[in-house]
């Protein structure tokens, strides 16, 4: 049956809109961006498990490791295969992963939900991640950065869409949910059947990128690009490095550092943020200044900054290059990290300002990462380079999250923390990002004893 997604037949007929890939690339990132808005149902969780946060917190700790581990694995089988078969295996595996972690939580079994949610879904995660990506940067060589922010920029806007979704179908499935009282949280049924609804409708919306995407065909290129053009930038190569090779230099290492020192930075506050902005303005009673429907439109909210940051970040970096605008996501990110830490509890505003620029610069590093690998390293296993690459997010994934789960476990029980409680987490992530800033410093383009012989890139590329 996955024959009828095999990459041959995908093969974009002449005068194909290239503008076509996409919003199908997208309907795939939007939906595992699903991932970002596990903060909105995490208390129910805890309650329903009878559970720590730390406990919980592992379920998407473990979804973003299977997502790096799958995504280096299946690279070079995604590029071999093509991105129609690899859509439709991640809409298989996150749609399955959703029922078996309906069947956890139906049955009790924690287990169920960390094999379910986190290792099958997480899967999913990776293979849908990069599964267009490659194909983006064959259609918009001229532009890559913009090409990838189109796409990523769903996975970072897919809480905005299932946070809200996620609070009405609970109220939906639980009557006695108030999504408006903080001290409300969903029945284990309720949560049974987000899970199913989630997984089923997400399934079908995915399917439908399955069936719009296109690979150029041989020899394709942009009407007026030249590909001469390239060779102006010194940090650009026109020549062809493997995957195999790739990861035996030293520019692909630092680029993994930079990329997992700007995710463990932003991933911790993402995972922790509805209860985050309630914290930072608690008084002396424990009274919280913002109610839970504000702190759920606050999770919005940072996917709003995520996505733009995807697009209008990685975009910039098509003018003024890769290297400078890593510079500005660790360089600024550190200065934010620390007004935040000292002044973020003084306003909800300044708070939300600062949490917000931070995320764009989050998601901006993620966007620009695969267009920064195809400077490096040129277009013939991008996807695969990708792939490997995102092992840093798997680390980051589970790094982030303990440093600020750790940081909040020794410091009381959920509900009664203060921003105080928050500033030695904070801190910590300025040291993080000034160790990525110094290795970005570092990259250099890639020797030539790396690349790969003419003949041998071609043959691979039209196989």
């Amino acid at each position: 049956m996955l024959s009828a997604f095999d990459r041959e037949k995908s093969i974009a007929p002449p005068g194909y809109s290239r503008w076509l890939i996409p919003p199908a690339a997208l309907s795939v990132h939007l939906c595992i961006g699903q991932v970002y808005a596990t903060s909105v149902y995490k208390n129910s969780l805890v309650k329903h498990f009878d559970a720590s946060q730390t406990e919980i917190g592992v379920i998407f700790s473990i979804a973003i490791v299977m997502l790096g581990l799958s995504a280096a694995i299946g690279g070079t089988w995604v590029e071999a295969n093509g991105p129609r078969k690899a859509m439709f295996v991640s809409a298989s595996f996150w749609a399955v992963g959703f029922l078996v972690g309906a069947l956890g939580i139906a049955t009790g079994q924690l287990w169920l939900l960390y094999l379910g949610y986190g290792v099958i879904g997480g899967i999913g995660l990776g293979i849908g991640y990069i599964s267009p990506v490659s194909t983006l940067i064959k259609w918009f060589p001229d532009r890559p950065g913009l090409a990838t922010g189109l796409a990523i920029m769903g996975f970072g806007g897919g809480a905005l869409i299932a946070s809200p979704l996620s609070r009405q179908l609970m109220s939906l499935y639980d009557s006695g949910y108030d999504p408006s009282v903080a001290s409300s949280t969903a029945s284990g049924s309720a949560l049974v059947g987000l899970f199913l609804t989630l997984g089923i409708g997400y399934f079908v919306i995915m399917m439908f990128g399955v069936g719009n995407i296109r690979v150029p065909s041989d020899g394709w290129k942009p009407e007026g690009w030249d590909p001469a053009d390239v060779k102006a930038k010194p940090m650009v190569t026109t020549a062809s490095v493997s995957a195999a090779n790739a990861i035996k230099t030293r520019s692909f290492w630092l680029l993994w550092i930079v990329l997992f020192c700007n995710v463990t930075a932003g991933i911790g506050i993402l995972e922790q943020a509805s209860p985050m902005i309630q914290d930072f303005f608690r008084d002396s009673a424990g009274k919280s200044a913002v109610a839970v429907t504000v702190a759920a439109g606050f999770v919005g909210v940072l996917s709003l900054f995520n996505m733009a940051g995807r697009f209008a970040w990685s975009s910039t970096s098509d003018l003024i290059g890769r290297k400078p605008i890593y510079m500005v996501y660790l360089g600024v990110g550190m200065v934010l990290y620390v007004l935040l830490a000292v002044a973020g509890h003084s306003a909800t505003a300044l708070f939300v300002l600062l949490a917000g620029v931070i995320l764009s610069f989050y998601g901006g590093g993620f966007a620009t990462a695969p267009a920064y690998l195809r400077d490096l390293f040129g277009t013939f296993q991008v996807g695969a380079i990708h792939g490997r690459l995102l092992t840093a997010w798997s680390a980051a994934g589970v790094a982030g999250p303990l440093i600020i789960n750790g940081f909040l476990d020794a410091q009381g029980k959920p509900g009664t923390l203060t921003a105080e409680a928050y500033r030695p987490a904070l801190f910590t992530m300025v040291g993080v990002l000034a160790v990525g800033f110094i290795a970005n410093l570092l990259i250099r383009p890639v020797p030539e004893r790396f690349h790969e012989p003419a003949k041998t890139a071609e043959s691979e590329v039209t196989a």
